[in-house]
């Protein structure tokens, strides 16, 4: 059966102003899915994979929202309540109400993994859940299937119209590795191999790219267009925050960046892909970089 991991999939950026919504039903089919259904393969005998996120916990305190979603508490945590463009570490797994789980940082040999809130990553359920929740907070949240994965579900993983259950541990807040101008950076992977091959103005990026706004997750995905982006700073069009973010990758980085929409598109917004005022992720893998002498 395939298994499922719904954040590590999340690759990466934005075009120019010329970029138009999704539109066709294969396109708008995907935005509804999780971004990679995977084989997990070499993780079968993983020091994490049997750990149960919750075993013989104690309810202390339990919620129920008018949209449906039920909140229960086993370990209430005390620090900041989790907010919108802040990365957090976190050890989860989904269920469905029979009890298999789907979808999990131990199913992929992980002890916790980054999540982005505010972006919907996961589904409008997670980013409302996780707004009530706390760093240290232990829980477990039913998100109705409408929050979920609705209708369609995921073929082989999911049923159409199935609740999910989502058992999660809030760790901890990953601060980025450099903030300019408001756009933060975190690296969420690297090789130390090239270090020495830094992106200045003068270089050539060739990157993968998935790009999200609150309002429209994953509105340009790299897939579609059967080929990686290739990126000069010289390039029209490109936002300033984003070229502030790619000065110095590497390659191999894998990046997420968010940039405020004072440094996107700000009170005027792009078309109808981006609103007024809203900022933009970039979810980035970076195939290369060529130096201005040595561009192929």
């Amino acid at each position: 059966m395939k298994k499922l991991f719904l954040l590590s999939g999340l690759v990466l950026l934005l075009l120019s102003c010329k970029v138009k919504g999704v539109k066709n039903e294969s396109e708008q089919k995907l935005k509804d899915q999780p971004e990679r259904i995977e084989a997990l393969v070499g993780v079968k005998d993983s020091a994490y994979r049997n750990e149960k996120l919750l075993t013989n916990s104690k309810e202390l305190d339990k919620q129920i929202f008018d949209n449906g979603i039920e909140i229960k508490w086993f370990e209430r945590g005390k620090g900041d309540l989790l907010k919108d463009q802040h990365v957090y570490k976190i050890d989860y797994e989904v269920l469905l109400e029979d009890g298999s789980v789907v979808d999990g940082s131990k199913l992929i040999n992980r002890q916790w993994v980054h999540f982005l809130l505010g972006f919907q990553i996961q589904t409008k359920g997670w980013d409302f859940a996780l707004r009530k929740l706390r760093i240290g907070d232990f829980a477990e949240i039913l998100i109705p299937s409408e929050l979920a994965r609705g209708k369609l579900g995921i073929e082989g993983l999911i049923p159409p119209d199935a609740k999910n259950i989502l058992k999660i541990r809030v760790l901890g807040e990953l601060e980025p590795e450099r903030e300019t101008d408001g756009t933060k950076i975190w690296i969420l992977a690297e090789s130390k191999k090239y270090e020495e091959e830094k992106a200045t103005e003068d270089s050539e990026i060739v990157y993968d790219y998935v790009i999200s706004t609150p309002s429209n997750p994953r509105y340009v995905d790299s897939r579609f267009k059967g080929a990686p982006y290739v990126f000069k700073f010289s390039d029209f069009g490109i936002v300033k925050g984003l070229k502030k973010a790619l000065l110095g990758v590497k390659k191999a980085d894998k990046l997420w960046v968010v940039v405020p929409a004072s440094e996107a598109y700000g009170s005027k917004g792009l078309l109808d892909v981006v609103k007024p005022d809203e900022p933009v992720f970039y979810d980035l893998f970076i195939r290369d970089v060529y130096p201005a002498t040595d561009k192929k």
